[in-house]
């Protein structure tokens, strides 16, 4: 899909200096990329402390097993 979108000129010179990657349109993409692995990250965080476990349960006993 092409877009044309404005993009800060010294934020995306950095953002290419520490990501190593040489074009634009990689930049943009990993970035886009890191964003939605850490949007989805936080849903994932709501969910702790609603998953019920079993307190008998011996996960040391569990990766012994062969």
């Amino acid at each position: 899909m092409n877009t044309n979108i404005e993009l800060h000129p010294k934020i995306l010179a950095k953002a290419t200096k520490l990501s190593g990657l040489r074009t634009k349109k990689a930049v943009v993409n990993h970035a886009l990329a890191e964003f939605v692995q850490r949007a989805e990250q936080k849903e994932i965080t709501r969910l702790f402390g609603t998953v019920e476990y079993d307190p008998k349960y011996d996960y040391k006993r569990e990766r012994s097993r062969k």
